[in-house]
C-alpha cells in the first residue's frame, strides 16, 4: 500500500483525502516521528499523544490562513512535518536545522513562537481580536496542555476572552501530564470531569465559554465532526480532549515522564538504548538534588519548591524522602517565588529551583516580593548558561545581567560540583540577603564530588593561577575551557593567572583591587550576556576606581542563540577552550 504521508507536503493535499484514510495516516505520522527521534533525539511523547487532533486541525481549518496557536511547542513535531517541514524534521534541533519549537521565522504556519508555557490562549486571542478590528474572517485556535492551562496566565488569557465576541476556540489537550505529572486542584477537577463525578458548575462555562467535551482525543471522527460544528459557534469556545501522552508507542505511554524526551530509542521496540556504564561526574542537578535531603535532614526549617520542574531540577529526591517539605506548584514560576517569600517570612530556609529561562518570568516577583523585603530566599537556577538542543527560548543567558542589578541580592555561579554543595550548605547557615545561586545544564567534572561541607565567604573569589601580565577572571564552571585555553595560548604561561571570581554579586573588591594594581591586561569570561553581566560589572569597577587597564570580555554576544550541541554552540560563540584562546591571544598580540 501507497504511503499517504509521501505525497503530502502541506495541508492542501491533506484536505483532498477522503476522511476514511485519516486514521492510517496518523498511524504513518507516528511511525515517521518514532523513527526520526529514536536516532536523532528530542521531545517525543507530546507530539504522539496529539497526531489525531493535529491531522484534524489542518483538516477541517483553512491553514494557514486560519491561524493555529500551539502552546510549549513539545507537541508540534505533527504539526511541522505537515506544513512543508517533513524533508527537514530529520535536522530538528540541530545546530543549522529547524527548532523544536514554533517559530514565525521558520514558517508561515508558526503563527507564535513558543518555549515557555501558557502562552497560547492570550497571543491567540490577541490574533482574534486584530481580525476583528481588521475585518478579516478568521479562526483562532489555541492547543493548550492541562498543565499549562493551570498557570496564571492562561487564566488572565481565559478571563479576558470569556468578555469578548472574539473568534476563538481553546482546545485542551487533557493528558494529566505535562513533563511530570500534573498537579493542584485543576488537575483534581479536570479529572472529576472526566470521570463524571464533577458536580459543581463547570468553571470553562461559568468563564462564558462554549464548553463541549469532553471527547476522545484519539477519535479522529469525532473530533472533526466537533471542530466543524465549533466553527459555526460565535464567540469564545473551549473543547476538551482526553489524549494519552506517548499514544501508540507501548513504553512512552506506560513511562510517561522518561519518554518526554527519552534520548536514543530502538524504534522498532520502543526500549531505550543501554548507555555506557562509566564512573563519571554527576549532573548538576543531581547534585543540586541530593544536597539538599542531605541538609534537610540535619536542618528542619529547609523546604523546596520547583514550578513543575521536580524531576528536571531533581527535587524529585526530596519529594520522595521528605514529601511534606518539598513542593511542586505547577507552571507557576511567579507564585513558586512569592511562595518562597511568604515562607521566609516564617523563618522557614526556602530553595527555590528554577531553571534560568523561567525564572525570567517570575522577574517582578524577585524584586516586589523577595528583594524588597530582603527575604533570604535560596534561588537555584539550573540550566543557566547555554543549554544546547532546546535553543533561544530556553538559553540561561540572561541571569547574570538580570538579577545583579537588583539591590540585595547577591548572586553567586557555581565553577564545579564541589562548589555547589558548598554554597548551599553556606546558605542554610543564615543569611542576610536572598542569593541566586546558578550552575549549568548537564554533567559536571568532578567524580568524587561528595566531599564534607566547607562555608564559603561570601562575596569571596578564588585564586586558581596566579601571573604577572595577563589576568582571566571568570564565574561559573566555564573556567574549564579556560583552564584548557591558557594551554593553547602561545605566550608564557606564568605571565597568566586565572581568577573564578565566585560572585557577580557582590563583587570582591579587595581581589580586584589587587588584580588590577598587578595586571597589565584584565579578561572577563563569562556563561552568559556580556550586556549587563559579569563583565559589565568589572568595567563598572574600573571606572568607577579609575583604572585605566585595558579589558577584554568574553561571552555570548548580542544575539539570541539558536539551537544545537552545548559543544557546537560553545564552539560557534568562541567560549569553548580554542575560541577563548584565539581571543586571548589577539588581546596579548594587541597590547603587549
Amino acid at each position: 500500500m501507497t504511503r499517504l504521508l509521501d505525497h503530502i507536503t502541506s495541508p492542501k493535499e491533506l484536505r483532498k483525502l477522503n476522511k476514511e484514510a485519516l486514521p492510517h495516516l496518523a498511524q504513518e505520522l507516528r511511525d515517521f516521528i518514532i523513527n526520526i527521534v529514536a536516532t536523532k533525539e528530542g521531545h517525543l511523547g507530546a507530539s504522539l499523544g496529539a497526531i489525531e487532533l493535529t491531522i484534524a486541525l489542518h483538516y477541517v481549518y483553512n491553514t494557514p490562513d486560519d491561524l493555529l496557536i500551539w502552546d510549549v511547542g513539545h507537541q508540534a513535531y505533527g504539526h511541522k512535518i505537515l506544513t512543508e517541514r517533513k524533508a527537514q524534521f530529520h535536522t530538528n534541533r540541530q545546530l543549522g536545522g529547524i527548532s523544536g519549537f514554533p517559530k514565525r521565522a521558520e514558517s508561515i504556519y508558526d503563527t507564535f513562537g513558543v518555549g515557555h508555557s501558557s502562552t497560547s490562549i492570550s497571543a491567540a486571542l490577541g490574533m482574534a481580536i486584530a481580525s476583528q478590528l481588521k475585518g478579516e474572517n478568521k479562526h483562532h485556535v489555541a492547543i493548550i496542555g492541562d498543565a499549562s492551562i493551570a498557570s496564571g496566565m492562561a487564566f488572565e488569557g481565559l478571563n479576558h476572552a470569556g468578555v469578548t465576541d472574539a473568534d476563538l476556540l481553546v482546545i485542551l489537550n487533557d493528558n494529566a501530564i505535562g513533563i511530570d505529572p500534573s498537579v493542584g486542584a485543576l488537575k483534581q477537577y479536570l479529572t472529576n470531569v472526566k470521570k463524571g463525578t464533577q458536580k459543581q458548575d463547570n468553571i470553562f462555562e461559568a468563564l462564558n465559554f462554549d464548553y463541549s467535551g469532553p471527547i476522545d482525543g484519539h477519535d479522529i471522527f469525532a473530533i472533526i465532526t466537533e471542530l466543524k460544528r465549533l466553527k459555526t459557534i460565535k464567540g469564545p469556545k473551549f473543547l476538551h480532549l482526553i489524549t494519552t501522552k506517548g499514544k501508540g508507542l507501548k513504553q512512552a505511554e506506560n513511562d510517561q515522564v522518561k519518554y518526554h524526551a527519552p534520548g536514543k530509542f530502538d524504534a522498532k521496540t520502543g526500549d531505550l538504548l543501554p548507555k555506557q556504564k562509566l564512573s563519571e561526574p554527576p549532573k548538576f542537578q543531581d547534585v543540586f538534588g541530593y544536597t539538599i535531603v542531605e541538609l534537610a535532614y540535619k536542618n528542619n526549617s529547609i523546604v523546596g519548591i520547583t514550578p513543575a520542574m521536580p524531576t528536571g531540577s531533581s527535587l524529585k529526591y526530596m519529594m520522595e524522602e521528605l514529601p511534606d517539605r518539598a513542593f511542586d506548584v505547577g507552571i507557576a514560576e511567579q507564585h513558586a517565588v512569592t511562595l518562597a517569600a511568604g515562607m521566609a517570612t516564617q523563618g522557614l530556609v526556602v530553595y527555590c529551583n528554577i531553571y534560568s529561562t523561567f525564572l525570567q518570568r517570575a522577574y517582578d516577583q524577585v524584586i516586589h516580593d523577595v528583594a524588597l523585603q530582603d527575604l533570604p530566599v535560596i534561588f537555584c537556577l539550573d540550566r543557566a548558561g547555554i543549554v544546547g538542543e532546546d535553543g533561544a527560548t530556553h538559553h540561561g543567558a540572561f541571569d547574570l545581567a538580570y538579577l545583579r542589578c537588583i539591590p540585595n541580592l547577591i548572586v553567586f555561579a557555581a565553577r564545579n560540583e564541589i562548589e555547589l554543595r558548598n554554597i548551599m550548605y553556606t546558605a542554610q547557615l543564615g543569611l542576610p540577603h536572598p542569593i541566586a545561586i546558578r550552575y549549568p545544564r548537564g554533567k559536571g567534572s568532578i567524580i568524587d564530588w561528595k566531599q564534607p561541607f566547607t562555608k564559603i565567604e561570601l562575596g569571596k573569589g578564588s585564586t586558581l593561577k596566579s601571573g604577572t601580565s595577563l589576568s582571566i577572571l571568570s564565574v561559573g564552571s566555564i573556567a574549564q575551557n579556560i583552564t584548557e585555553a591558557i594551554d593553547l595560548v602561545e605566550f608564557d604561561k606564568q605571565k597568566i593567572g586565572h581568577y573564578d571570581m565566585r560572585f557577580v554579586k557582590p563583587l570582591d573588591e579587595s581581589l580586584l583591587h589587587t588584580i588590577f594594581k598587578n595586571y597589565r591586561l584584565i579578561c572577563t569570561v563569562e556563561d552568559g550576556c556580556m550586556k549587563g553581566g559579569f563583565g559589565s560589572a568589572i568595567l563598572e569597577f574600573a571606572a568607577q576606581n579609575d583604572y585605566k587597564n585595558p579589558v577584554k570580555l568574553i561571552g555570548i554576544p548580542d544575539h539570541f542563540v539558536e539551537h544545537g550541541s552545548v559543544n557546537e554552540l560553545q564552539t560557534e560563540l568562541k567560549l569553548d577552550a580554542k575560541g577563548i584562546a584565539e581571543t586571548l591571544q589577539d588581546f596579548i598580540q594587541q597590547h603587549l
